[in-house]
């Protein structure tokens, strides 16, 4: 029987001290417990990390995007080396995939990634995901490694997805951890403190976001802190952190992949009307358009906002919204095809 798939992201402040070197400590409780979850499960790790492992080298590191890359060039393999350390003694062999965004915005370099992944699970090794810094374009990059964990968990239709953070969970008001959320509404993005650590690029507000993504794939989530005793074993059982329930819907890959994979290109906000038509599963057409915010060409994929600028859907377009706007007086005209509409 194949196994279900598990996405495991550790931000930078999850595997570093204080003093920004990576901690061994910490690693080996990784190898240790992914050993156990690795039996049931095709794991799939996304670790940050190597930028504060290479920037001790640079001198007077300031952090522009330059010295980034040169400090994730350098601590990229150190990251690889002390993970395949730890993980040699539990008979487990890591492999390094370095990916860019054009590697998921591309259906068929994204099907190539699955393939490699698969055959790499099938020989009892683990890949470990990181963006490649070094040749990322400034417009094209992952917004954080939250992003890649999720696009990896929506594209593979993984079962759940655990994000590792600095503190216990999503705390309300009073410091306490919530144990479940199940809905990410306002309310609960409201609970998101807005600061983020010294050593990464993410913080509360980014995982969920992407956890709120990944449960209206079918995914749940889970976030919560690796300083609690076994919290990978935890987390994956929902026993640690707050877990953000997967919604029941069914999509197919292909509008998973639509939904995260591919590269919005524009804007568009909606009337209350198509908003009521999209939720019954209708086309999106041009009279339910109340705004281009920013426009997009045929066979793009875009944006749906409702009035409240709060997103609705992900579509790919039946025009160039460009000419439409300009030269079609009609409005009776399809923008989006129901097939092509992927609610959020």
């Amino acid at each position: 029987m194949k196994k279900p798939i598990v996405v495991i992201k550790f931000g930078s402040a999850s595997i570093t001290t204080a003093d920004g070197e990576v901690d061994e400590r910490i690693v080996l409780e990784i190898a240790r417990q992914v050993a156990q979850i690795q039996q049931k499960y095709n794991v799939v790790l996304v670790s940050s990390g190597a930028v504060a492992a290479g920037k001790k080298f640079l001198t007077r590191y300031s952090g522009t995007l330059s010295e980034r890359k040169a400090a994730a060039a350098i601590g990229n393999p150190l990251l690889l080396q002390i993970y395949s350390t730890y993980f040699r003694p539990f008979k487990i062999a890591l492999a390094q995939s370095l990916c860019e965004r054009q590697h998921f915005a591309n259906r068929n370099q994204f099907v190539q990634l699955k393939n490699t992944y698969e055959t790499l699970w099938k020989n009892n090794i683990i890949p470990i995901a990181n963006e490649n810094d070094v040749v990322s374009n400034k417009e094209l990059k992952f917004s954080d490694n939250d992003e890649l964990a999720t696009l990896i968990a929506v594209g593979f239709g993984a079962e759940q997805i655990l994000f590792t953070t600095s503190v216990p969970g999503v705390m309300d008001s009073e410091g306490i951890v919530i144990p479940e959320l199940k809905v990410i509404d306002k309310a609960a993005l409201s609970l998101a403190r807005t600061d983020k650590s010294s050593v990464g690029l993410g913080g509360m507000t980014s995982k969920l976001n992407f956890a709120r993504l990944a449960n209206q794939m079918g995914i749940r989530a889970v976030i919560f802190s690796m300083q609690t005793e076994n919290a990978l074993l935890k987390a994956i059982e929902g026993q640690t952190g707050t877990i953000c329930m997967a919604q029941p819907k069914k999509v197919s890959s292909r509008n998973k992949w639509l939904a995260s994979g591919s590269l919005i290109k524009g804007k568009v906000i909606i009337d209350r009307g198509a908003v009521e038509a999209l939720l019954q599963r209708k086309s999106l057409l041009l009279v339910g358009v109340k705004t281009c915010v920013e426009q997009f060409e045929e066979g793009e994929v875009f944006h749906i906002f409702d009035e409240d600028d709060q997103i609705i859907a992900v579509a790919k377009s039946k025009w160039d919204m460009g000419d439409l706007m300009k030269n079609v007086k009609r409005k009776d005209i399809i923008l989006a095809h129901a097939d092509d509409i992927v609610l959020l």
